[in-house]
């Protein structure tokens, strides 16, 4: 056994220290993100915790906490002359805009519910490696939709849908789309919105995501032209579809060739798949990085049990590769797959006949 190596555990130490109040930290700002504390930070200047506090309906004794917190983390500025707390453009830009392609309270959110899942991941790991979606928390599936829309709305309608051969025009004409696996339906109405001659039919085996998807049609005012069903991607109905996505769901399901040979039959003869999945090499060691620390971590949570909860559960794991996620669809039927774009967080799979 090799001597310890004081400086490598000092090191190490720091490191945990980070983590350890990175996860600590994590609850915090699922309190900003309630409360509205982060809302109120945005674009208000410098503040007291007092004024804070007042303008929020909060306790100053909880709100100065709170501020300090967020200081010793990095996460607000703090004026020691002043004694204020502000939030500068950058930390808006994550804590603040919704509409930023760098918000991050939908993925604080996600760690909320698998802290929350954690026991039940535990059993799983002694029987069976089963923790399906219909024995999580609610909040994973609001968590989910708020954390993968902000992918959607900087790259879906801007760079992945004209990355597709020939498919912008069909929808610019009027197209046939579904949505496999819509959850709350962020894909699929962000579509709608885009291309007003087209329909869109969403699908997912979670009736309160379904019930979610369509109350927010209604809000966005695209409800006449989408419809949402619940249904597995095994088993939906219809056909001649000229554009069939899976965005963030193709590794979840138990039977990924089984459903893609589905959706292959329901596709028109010149129709394409999209498949929207989390970036990764095909190897282990192209993976070891900070996208894939996280990607490996949602997969341990969520994507690897949810799948083993399933029939054949084939457990892709949400750090598949291209290579894997291409057998995939090969092994359905599809003859031609290339990835059509990729982002740091998502590769872009376009498959034909």
């Amino acid at each position: 056994m090799r001597e310890l190596n004081q400086q490598k555990l000092e090191d190490f130490v720091t490191r945990m220290l980070g983590d350890l109040g990175a996860a600590m930290i994590a609850p915090l700002v699922r309190i900003g993100d309630e409360l509205g504390l982060y809302s109120a930070l945005a674009g208000a200047g410098p503040v007291t915790p007092q004024q804070l506090a007042r303008r929020t309906g909060t306790v100053e004794r909880m709100v100065r906490e709170w501020l300090s917190a967020h200081a010793a983390a990095g996460y607000l500025d703090y004026d020691v002359s002043s004694e204020r707390f502000s939030m500068n453009p950058e930390q808006a830009m994550v804590f603040g805009n919704p509409d930023s392609p760098v918000y991050m309270l939908g993925s604080f959110e996600v760690c909320q519910a698998v802290m929350i899942d954690q026991p039940k991941v535990s059993k799983a790991f002694r029987n069976g490696g089963a923790a399906g979606y219909h024995e999580r928390c609610s909040c994973l599936f609001s968590g989910m939709s708020r954390f993968f829309a902000v992918s959607y709305k900087a790259h879906l309608v801007q760079e992945w849908l004209p990355a597709l051969d020939g498919v912008v025009d069909k929808l610019k004409r009027g197209a046939r789309v579904a949505d496999i696996g819509c959850g709350h339906g962020a894909s699929t109405i962000l579509m709608a919105e885009a291309f007003e001659n087209s329909t869109f039919w969403g699908v997912d085996n979670h009736a309160d995501s379904i019930a979610c998807a369509r109350d927010a049609a209604e809000r966005g005012g695209v409800a006449a032209r989408t419809r949402f069903d619940v249904a597995t991607a095994k088993d939906f109905t219809g056909g001649d579809f000229d554009l069939i996505c899976c965005f963030d769901a193709l590794h979840d399901l138990g039977d990924p060739v089984g459903a893609a040979r589905r959706i292959l039959q329901a596709l028109t003869p010149d129709g394409t798949f999209m498949a929207v999945e989390p970036r990764a090499g095909d190897r282990l060691e192209d993976n070891i990085n900070p996208v894939g620390r996280l990607y490996y971590a949602g997969s341990t949570m969520i994507c690897t049990p949810v799948s083993l909860a399933q029939e054949v559960g084939l457990a892709l794991g949400g750090q598949a590769g291209p290579k894997r996620l291409d057998m995939v669809l090969r092994d359905a039927g599809f003859g031609r797959v290339r990835i059509a774009a990729e982002t740091p967080f998502n590769i872009v799979l376009e498959a034909r006949r």
